[in-house]
């Protein structure tokens, strides 16, 4: 188990400094460079000199790296020239409120998907399944700015049952005081998790219902909601925890859109302002967080499938 976890965590560090050294090499093969990016086209030598010589920009090469790596590491991510504040305070402010929708979009998700992939294997290779499964592709083909966009044409602007933008408070406290204004953006981030999850519970499902211990229990005379609930369900969970993890880069990048779409005062709406408005500093910083956090829900997927499932503690062992 100690070996497993040990590999894993070497391996999120190799991705972690990977992705580190593209960040570094995209910054020096931006057109006119940073300093020409952030100042804009009509700025100096003279400024542009200034500004290599305070970023540190006029060292050689593996010194840059070095220097970069190390402000990565003290959690140093610059200063954003759009908003004159360090990007860790930006970052600081925005974090919270990402997290609160990619989380409540991640349980009803879960909460949704897994009753209902269980519910297409009762009732599999009938009307209802056919209909569940025709909806789940629709939803998974869907991308989450045209859903969003029909969820706010239907149900804010002609039935007006909710409002049009997300809650624009600067608090988490005050986000969640505004219930109404997160169910369109929650639904729009959780719609295609559902369908996504859903058809892999259903398959895991069926999968573990061919299982030989499911066969014994079914000819001892045990109850079919005893086995489905209380012998198959466990088991079939196992990809469900592996998915959930690999699934956070396709939640966190469907967050950018719906943020955007919403107008919602989250990371994702902070890198893309920060992508219009060239505030490289900003947009970099938001991408060292998105890879931690991707990264780090990789390998709490890895540490709970061998929590969840004994034989993955055996073989390492």
């Amino acid at each position: 188990m100690i070996g497993f976890l040990v590999r894993r965590l070497g391996q999120a560090i190799v991705v972690v400094l990977a992705v580190i050294a593209a960040m570094f090499l995209l910054i020096h093969v931006i057109p006119g460079g940073e300093a020409r990016a952030v100042l804009g086209p009509r700025a100096t030598a003279v400024a542009i000199a200034q500004f290599k010589r305070q970023n540190g920009l006029d060292l050689p090469l593996w010194d840059q790296f070095l220097h970069y790596v190390w402000n990565l590491a003290r959690f140093q991510l610059g200063r954003s020239p759009k908003y004159n504040q360090p990007v860790l305070t930006l970052i600081g402010t925005r974090l919270p409120k990402t997290l609160i929708l990619v989380g409540l979009a991640t349980i009803l998700a879960l909460v949704v998907a897994i009753p209902l992939g269980i519910f297409q294997v009762v009732r599999r290779n009938r009307l209802e399944d056919y209909v569940l499964t025709g909806l789940a592709f629709i939803f998974y083909a869907m991308p989450s700015f045209l859903l969003g966009t029909l969820l706010i044409l239907f149900f804010a602007v002609d039935l007006k049952w909710f409002p049009v933008e997300a809650p624009q408070a600067q608090s988490v406290g005050g986000i969640l005081s505004d219930p109404r204004g997160l169910v369109l953006p929650v639904v729009t981030l959780a719609a295609i998790t559902i369908a996504s999850f859903s058809r892999y519970m259903r398959s895991s499902m069926m999968e573990t219902l061919t299982q030989d211990y499911i066969r014994t229990a079914r000819a001892k005379g045990v109850g079919p909601r005893r086995v489905l609930w209380a012998h198959a369900l466990r088991n079939a969970l196992i990809p469900i925890v592996t998915l959930l993890g690999l699934s956070v880069p396709a939640i966190v990048s469907g967050a950018v859109i719906t943020e955007d779409v919403f107008n919602y005062p989250g990371m994702g709406k902070l890198a893309v302002d920060a992508a219009l408005n060239v505030d490289i500093p900003t947009l970099l910083g938001v991408t060292f967080v998105i890879t931690v956090a991707t990264v780090a829900g990789n390998l709490l997927a890895d540490i709970l499938y061998a929590v969840v499932d004994p034989r993955i503690r055996y073989a390492a062992a």
